[in-house]
């Protein structure tokens, strides 16, 4: 974790630690004043009084400062859920949604056009076992119904793919209950550097909903938190990037199911730099939204 996370988290602890030792402060001394008025005797020992609920309320303070690991949200509407955890995305069950390109990369090698620490060259590491010519050509197949919308010349682009699919396209790979839903929501650059904006990241989620919907017959998803990786997705910090794969997964999920459950794994590093009770707040909000739409 950097001294920018390291920093940011340890104001967050801190706001919120006091926050929750004021709020215990002024429950407990409304319960003892109504207690010491009902019952004069029972409040004998102010100062004894005082000091315990200090220490009440302190410990009430550390509980609710401790920093999350996980945050699990139930929809009524539709019937879903909703988690965004710390934990490993390949060692989960259920389909894997991945990020990728506009030209669906895949060579890892010297790091030169996928960096094999990304999460397309985990995919590659630990789905496919370092075997490229596997990947693509299930890629191939995948985006054969497909009309690419450019193609760079040799000279212009001389390492990696050439051919450019429309932003938003989703190939899915492998078979059920373990597809693999890869999305293009970034533009891979004629010198092998990732970009991608808000539209894009917008256009390539709606996309995958629907062909979550189409292909995987409402099994759990797992996804990790694209756009904070090496798509260069500058625009947003690791708080918005979250709550906008959510609200875009919710507003989805209310037009017709995704899923009947998704699940945002971060990684410790992302982790530091995410609210998680902010998150949790962000869900209950759209959860409660939802009651009060039908």
């Amino acid at each position: 974790m950097d001294a920018g996370a390291r920093m940011r988290r340890s104001w967050r602890w801190r706001r919120l630690f006091a926050g929750s030792v004021l709020a215990a402060f002024g429950a407990v001394s409304a319960v003892v004043q109504f207690v010491g008025q009902l019952f004069p005797d029972t409040v004998s020992r102010p100062r004894l009084v005082l000091a315990g609920s200090v220490a009440l309320c302190l410990a009430w303070g550390v509980v609710r400062a401790r920093p999350q690991a996980s945050v699990r949200q139930e929809f009524s509407r539709p019937g879903m859920t909703v988690v965004v955890e710390e934990g490993d995305l390949f060692e989960q069950p259920g389909h894997l949604v991945v990020g990728f390109t506009d030209t669906f990369d895949t060579v890892v090698g010297d790091g030169t056009v996928i960096n094999d620490g990304s999460v397309q060259g985990q995919l590659l590491a630990r789905r496919y076992a370092g075997d490229a010519a596997r990947l693509d050509a299930e890629l191939d197949a995948a985006l054969a119904g497909v009309t690419p919308v450019a193609t760079e010349d040799v000279r212009d682009k001389p390492r990696g793919k050439r051919v450019r699919y429309p932003m938003g396209t989703v190939a899915v790979l492998g078979a059920r209950p373990r597809l693999v839903f890869a999305v293009a929501y970034s533009r891979m650059g004629n010198d092998c550097v990732a970009s991608s904006g808000v539209r894009d990241l917008w256009l390539g989620l709606d996309r995958l909903w629907e062909a979550v919907q189409r292909h995987g017959q409402l099994e759990r998803v797992t996804m990790p938190l694209v756009g904070a990786g090496l798509a260069r997705l500058h625009d947003l910090d690791e708080d918005s990037l979250l709550r906008l794969i959510l609200l875009s997964f919710v507003v989805h999920s209310w037009e017709r199911m995704v899923c009947r459950e998704l699940h945002v794994v971060v990684r410790p590093g992302e982790l530091g730099r995410i609210d998680l009770t902010e998150t949790g707040a962000f869900l209950a909000s759209l959860a409660a939204g939802a009651r009060r739409h039908d």
